[in-house]
């Protein structure tokens, strides 16, 4: 007899095997129906706000208001790739008119921000980019932005960290080799661990977790630093600098306009960081007062900033004699005779990378938890800790990712592998917000117009780029660029906008999203090999986990929804008051 339930134990433990087996097999045999099912399933701005935000189980904490969100977005844009970018671009890409390509990205870049806060004043939450294109294209669109914009950040933050020790090595006086650990047997390039980075942060990571008002303020008080840091190099360029040095020694253009255009599509890589803005949505006291003054408002500013540094350095020092690597620095040591520039430089991008890596790994982090309430990745990454009321274990995990990246991996081997990703979410932003304009999702009106308009454009685009990247004849440049132009008034005058929001809107559509499209994929074409090595393997990598985990997870997380839903209305029918207060809900949500 003691011999019996030992070998019930055994065979239920089998049986149970077999079935855990039978079932992940029959799981996989149904992927292909699982797939037509799920890829272009669509979720409404309300579910979004209600029924999808109910999964992180707490809600984030409402204490941001627009001054935060301000200096979130120059904070976050602000980091120290304008004291390396700068130098670069105005030696030997646009010369003097540096300030103008400038411009030119600015431009680009209030446009993209313009659809972004579209978007999030109509559906704040913290998804970003995600949420907008799950609500309009489906959800594996939505799902591939995501993982594409958040691997992003953790390379530009891993990036970022590592440029922080430079810079404080700088300030210092010390070679920032000195502060590594070099490590024989690693790969070159993968060999020297930079502590200082990792250090770094981690202690961000401590602090977004603890609060996101108080990282905030910490933010505002560095940017305000920054700024004022800013507007000093500016004053002392233009005072120490001369007018005629705009013009020597070959005039504002030496490349031609070709030279700065070509120095926009470089450039344009400092502005990024605004869209960290709109994922903080659910923290916001305000958010259709607050997101469009933070969003487009820290992007203007930050033109502003960039082009007067811009214009600083080159009215202080002829283009053919700036430096490559310490501009500034050298700017003000050879013409002003301030040695001690290069220390004070240092501080200032200290200050900024810090700021700048606050908001980017804020950022990081609400894109996960959203993603992970979709289930689109395991849904422990979407809980929200009821006391922070922060996103602690998606914050958690993307700081170890990375902290591990900075801790190997050399500035130059993680900066070739940025940017495509998010010029392409900003492309398909801009696409989502035409197609949310102008299709009737309830009949599907003006749907084929839409699709052929923006396929159309996009051709168009690639075909200006590419002969702009291969410097073909000129007829092909006016031939595709008057063509992008023909398609969009032509769709301006014979589609209507079937949907205009009445809380805040784009003005003048299509025309700023056709351009921001056009835009975008300009930039893409002038990005390098390596780039599109990059995102052919890690677009792979993410639709295979998309197969085999992200279908089968949202499909059984729909099929339980269901049967709560149904349980609920069996056993107690909705009664009036329960209505009237889901109808509380949505009111005060809208």
């Amino acid at each position: 007899m003691s011999t019996t339930p030992t070998q019930f134990s055994s065979s239920s433990c089998f049986s149970s095997s077999q079935n855990i087996v039978f079932n992940y097999v029959y799981s996989l045999s149904q992927t292909p129906h699982k797939l037509r099912k799920r890829m272009l399933a669509t979720w409404t701005p309300d579910e979004e706000l209600n029924q999808v935000r109910l999964r992180s189980g707490s809600d984030m904490k409402r204490k941001l208001k627009w001054h935060d969100l301000i200096a979130l977005g120059v904070g976050g844009m602000l980091g120290a790739g304008v004291f390396v970018t700068t130098g670069q671009v105005a030696h030997k890409v646009s010369g003097p008119a540096v300030f103008i390509s400038y411009i030119i990205a600015g431009v680009s870049a209030l446009l993209s921000s313009l659809c972004y806060t579209e978007f999030s004043v109509n559906i704040p939450v913290a998804g970003g980019a995600f949420s907008y294109l799950r609500v309009t294209f489906g959800e594996f669109v939505g799902y591939f932005a995501g993982l594409n914009i958040l691997m992003e950040y953790v390379l530009s933050n891993a990036a970022v960290a590592r440029s922080f020790t430079e810079y404080l090595c700088r300030t210092v006086g010390v070679d920032p080799d000195s502060w590594r650990v070099e490590v024989d047997g690693l790969t070159e390039g993968y060999n020297k661990l930079d502590f200082p980075a990792v250090a770094l942060i981690l202690v961000l990571t401590l602090c977004l977790c603890h609060s996101t008002k108080e990282s905030s303020i910490l933010n505002l008080i560095m940017t305000v630093f920054h700024v004022i840091f800013f507007c000093l190099i500016v004053i002392a360029g233009f005072y120490n600098g001369s007018a005629k040095n705009l013009i020597k020694p070959k005039g504002l253009t030496p490349f031609g306009v070709k030279g700065v255009l070509d120095g926009s599509a470089i450039v344009y890589f400092s502005y990024i960081g605004y869209d960290s803005v709109s994922t903080t949505a659910e923290e916001i006291k305000n958010p259709s007062k607050s997101l469009p003054i933070g969003i487009i408002g820290s992007v203007a500013i930050v033109s502003v900033l960039y082009c007067l540094m811009a214009l600083a350095l080159c009215v202080l020092v002829p283009y053919n004699e700036i430096s490559d690597t310490a501009s500034f620095a050298f700017a003000f040591e050879k013409m002003a005779g301030w040695k001690w520039a290069g220390n004070i430089v240092g501080a200032g991008a200290c200050l900024g990378i810090v700021a700048s890596l606050l908001v980017a790994m804020l950022g990081q982090a609400r894109y996960l938890c959203v993603i992970g309430r979709a289930r689109l990745v395991p849904v422990w990454l979407a809980k929200v800790h009821p006391s922070t009321g922060t996103p602690m274990n998606a914050t958690v995990f993307l700081g170890v990712c990375t902290a591990t990246i900075s801790l190997f991996t050399e500035l130059r081997i993680v900066l070739e592998m940025v940017s495509i990703g998010t010029l392409l979410v900003f492309y398909l932003v801009a696409n989502a917000l035409v197609y949310r304009r102008y299709v009737d999702t309830n009949n599907m009106s003006n749907s084929l117009s839409t699709l052929i308009f923006l396929l159309l454009l996009s051709s168009s685009a690639i075909g200006f780029s590419m002969s702009w990247k291969l410097r073909e004849e000129w007829w092909s440049l006016a031939l595709f660029g008057s063509a992008s132009i023909m398609i969009t008034t032509f769709f301006y005058y014979k589609v209507p906008s079937i949907y205009r929001p009445s809380i805040w809107s784009v003005p003048l559509m299509p025309w700023p999203a056709a351009t921001s499209i056009f835009l975008n994929i300009f930039l893409m074409t002038s990005l390098n090999k390596r780039s599109f090595q990059r995102f052919g393997i890690w677009a792979g990598v993410i639709i295979l986990f998309y197969i085999f985990y992200g279908v089968h997870s949202t499909y059984s997380e729909e099929e339980r929804d269901q049967a709560r839903v149904s349980s609920h209305y069996q056993v107690s029918p909705p009664s009036s008051s329960s209505i009237q207060q889901e109808s509380k809900v949505d009111l005060q949500l809208v």
